[in-house]
């Protein structure tokens, strides 16, 4: 009984075995007649499936791909960052054009704002640096784009949004303590000479939520947010 009971149990597995191989083969030969039938297809290999979000248009991406780019993310060894002529030159975009970008992003990003004159972060800005970093979903760029606002020289509102850019920077480099993060972060300071924030940005997230906001203040600022595109 015991001898008839492993002969069917083997004949069962042997037969599930000749239809694996035999769906296999099938599987392999379909394979094969579709690469004839389609000899210059790109083969495609299995990836996570990541659904792009709305704001990735075509127009978006062009930018992001230039700023990336010129901003030493891509094709580079070390991060350099971009000033207000490199965006000129590299975005050829207007600055309303440019602002308008960003406006899908305003509830995956948040603008971090200073003092007049400084680059310090308060408590809130940190805390909001710190959420938006976490809050990364599989994106691989993030974005700080800093300003300054119209009062002051051109060459200090250069400078000083520079300096916001890397305190904004450093903030992150607390939270990670990852030696790779100059290869995820891409930094623009546009001082006052490129892409001003016009008033609505005010209803942004920002880091100080309950104080008065005008176009001072809004560009007296670090926009900061992971970006979903895939280039």
């Amino acid at each position: 009984m015991k001898l008839q009971t492993h002969a069917i149990v083997g004949a069962v597995a042997g037969a599930a075995l000749v239809t694996a191989v035999s769906v296999t083969v099938r599987t392999e030969v379909r394979a094969a007649a579709t690469r004839l039938d389609n000899p210059n297809a790109t083969p495609t290999a299995a990836v996570a499936d990541h659904a792009e979000e709305p704001y990735c248009t075509p127009a978006f991406k062009q930018v992001l791909q230039r700023v990336l780019n010129a901003c030493g993310l891509v094709g580079t060894e070390s991060r350099r960052g971009c000033q207000p002529a490199d965006v000129k030159n590299l975005a050829s975009i207007s600055d309303e054009d440019f602002n308008a970008l960003f406006l899908p992003l305003s509830k995956r990003g948040a603008i971090i704002l200073f003092d007049e004159g400084s680059e310090k972060l308060d408590a809130g800005a940190k805390k909001l640096i710190d959420e938006r970093w976490l809050d990364r979903r599989g994106a691989r760029y993030f974005f700080i784009v800093a300003r300054g606002s119209k009062t002051g020289t051109v060459d200090k509102n250069r400078a000083l949004s520079h300096k916001r850019a890397n305190s904004v920077l450093f903030q992150v480099s607390e939270v990670t303590k990852d030696p790779a993060l100059e290869k995820q972060v891409g930094m623009l300071w546009l001082g006052k000479e490129f892409a001003q924030l016009p008033k609505q940005f005010c209803e942004w997230p920002t880091s100080r939520e309950n104080k008065d906001c005008d176009e001072q203040a809004i560009n007296r600022s670090a926009f900061v947010s992971w970006v979903d595109c895939r280039l």
